[in-house]
């Protein structure tokens, strides 16, 4: 029963059935025409006869399946637009199939819009949100200035508490919208180097080195915001517990990029390395950090179809995977 849903099998047998009735049709004039011009009638005619009917039927199956052609060549676009190679379905299409192309380019636009008005929303929320708890952390200081410990570090612990909880919604919500949007593309490289760039100066006073060994072709179907949040967390993490070494790497396997982040600090027991991953669990309660960063990179590679794991380093640390969608090449336009 699935064959016969097969538009293509269809379109075959339906031609097909109407070549045999033309056939039957014209076996029947054949045979009249023989019996009135039996002696006119030679070898060489019948020959030229078979071989014209073998040129039409050649013909014919030519016809269909440049007729077939543009659904093909739909099916590649479309895989291009869900690679990120692309954000429309471009090319000339036969009357019949153009406007089904032209109502998916106005989904994609419409969906498009949906995701910047979502994204516009969460930055004037996080506006919004920063004021009122700047102003509240301005007044925790000013109550410890007078002597009211006690109290300030009440308000500052709910300010920062706040702020966690906002940044950890607000990078959801992002990325809930950008995993929606088509067309999402990011260079892992790019993105590592300018990582690196930052926590090496951050913590210049350490002397850290930060390795980046990313092909240029690697590349992944996420923002470029979210690929900077996942990383960001991972790298920042190897650089508070590694002794003076961080790499990144990257791999492709098919159609997944496997993003390695190692240093050569003390690692983390694999009894932990699943409780981390939970949001506000931290490995290390006596130091600096809310416990949210680990979640939020578990939750944005998951909206991307992708995953976090953490796994003993081969430089004896840490090492944070994270696997997400590849991208095959660049969009024309730079993000």
């Amino acid at each position: 029963m699935s064959l016969l849903r097969s538009f293509r099998l269809r379109l075959l047998l339906g031609s097909a059935l109407g070549a045999l009735g033309l056939l039957a049709i014209s076996h029947l004039v054949s045979i009249l025409i023989f019996r009135h011009f039996r002696a006119q009638l030679r070898l060489g005619s019948t020959t030229i006869l078979v071989l014209t009917a073998l040129a039409f039927i050649a013909i014919g199956f030519t016809q269909i399946r440049r007729g077939l052609s543009p659904f093909d060549e739909l099916r590649r676009r479309l895989a291009k637009v869900r690679d990120g190679r692309s954000r429309r379905l471009d090319g000339t299409y036969p009357t019949e199939v153009a406007p089904l192309v032209n109502d998916l380019n106005a989904l994609l636009e419409h969906r498009e819009g949906i995701v910047a008005r979502a994204l516009a929303k969460a930055g004037d929320l996080a506006h919004g949100l920063k004021t009122p708890l700047a102003v509240l952390a301005q007044e925790a200081e000013r109550a410890e200035a007078a002597g009211q410990r006690e109290l300030a570090s009440a308000i500052g612990e709910q300010v920062e508490r706040m702020r966690r909880q906002m940044d950890y919604h607000l990078a959801q919500a992002r990325a809930a919208a950008s995993g929606a949007a088509p067309g999402a593309h990011c260079s892992v490289r790019e993105s590592a180097e300018a990582l690196a760039r930052t926590l090496q100066r951050l913590h210049a006073e350490r002397g850290l080195r930060i390795a980046v060994e990313v092909s240029a072709d690697h590349a992944v179907r996420c923002e470029r915001e979210d690929v900077d949040e996942m990383l960001g967390n991972l790298l920042d993490n190897a650089c508070r517990f590694t002794t003076s070494r961080v790499a990144v790497a990257a791999e492709r396997k098919g159609d997944r990029i496997f993003i390695t982040v190692d240093d050569d600090g003390p690692g983390l027991p694999a009894e932990l390395r699943d409780r981390v991953l939970q949001r506000g669990v931290r490995a290390d309660e006596a130091g600096p950090g809310s416990g949210f960063g680990l979640a939020i990179v578990r939750d944005l590679a998951e909206l991307y179809g992708g995953s976090i794991a953490l796994e003993t380093s081969p430089l004896g640390g840490l090492r944070s995977r994270l696997d997400l969608p590849a991208a095959e090449t660049p969009l024309s336009s730079p993000r």
